[in-house]
């Protein structure tokens, strides 16, 4: 198998690279530009922008404590990235859509919120299974993993690096004057967009011919019920409720 060598990398790294490259893309991306369109096309006061994109940026890195548990409980990591993928591709696709419809502030809002919605919760499911893979695709003590791992964040950096450049100079557009044009800020959202498209489609078409461990089992499918032995039941933890319930307020 072409897993088994001990020089190269398998394909299947270059692949979750790719996908993480262009999600990062989309979710930088879109950040680029995101208090700009809120100020300048919504009219929104700069506090509230503020509070808003703090809020957004803060709820991304709680969801996937959610999207973790279900993968690992239910749907496994290759499900629930692609499950994310769609769910981030939607939420872009909203701010599109707030974007066009910028001159009606109500609907634009509303519009905006259920697109961050969507990337909240399919960033949730996105994130923390893609970066879970990579490790699987070696044996336990294979000296590649550190590598693997330097190139799998190389195409996040990569990805980074790009979506600015890109959704800005698509959404950030100023005239004669000197002021910024509201209308051209979807364009930004719809490279976004794209973006995340392209991350999913490319997964989903590939992940089951190299998406692989070094034996050729396929990686991150739907996970084993494990069978306890221990048949007495676990007495209800009320710290662990306690917790949770903080985690999510």
């Amino acid at each position: 198998m072409e897993n088994n060598n001990t020089t190269g990398h398998p394909k299947g790294l270059y692949l979750l690279f790719v996908t993480e490259m262009w999600e990062r893309f989309s979710y930088y991306g879109m950040r680029a530009i995101f208090t700009l369109f809120m100020v300048n096309a919504l009219m929104f006061d700069k506090s509230l922008a503020s509070t808003v994109y703090g809020n957004y940026t803060g709820l991304v890195y709680l969801t996937p404590l959610i999207g973790g548990y279900v993968a690992d409980r239910y749907w496994g990591n290759r499900r629930s990235i692609f499950v994310g993928g769609i769910m981030m591709a939607i939420g872009q696709f909203f701010m599109f859509l707030a974007g066009s419809f910028y001159t009606d502030v109500s609907l634009a809002s509303t519009l905006m919120f259920t697109g961050l919605g969507f990337l909240i919760f399919g960033n949730g499911f996105f994130k923390p299974n893609i970066s879970t893979m990579v490790g699987q695709l070696y044996n336990e003590g294979d000296k590649r993993v550190d590598a693997a791992f330097t190139i799998f964040y190389m195409g996040i950096n990569l990805g980074a690096f790009f979506a600015p450049l890109v959704t800005g100079g698509l959404g950030e557009v100023y005239d004669n004057d000197g002021l910024i044009i509201p209308g051209m800020f979807k364009w930004g959202f719809l490279a976004a967009c794209i973006g995340m498209i392209i991350s999913t489609v490319v997964f989903e078409m590939l992940k089951n011919r190299y998406i692989v461990d070094p034996s050729g089992n396929p990686i991150g499918t739907k996970p084993e019920k494990v069978v306890v032995e221990n048949k007495e039941k676990e007495p209800l933890q009320i710290g662990k409720l306690v917790n949770w319930g903080l985690i999510s307020v």
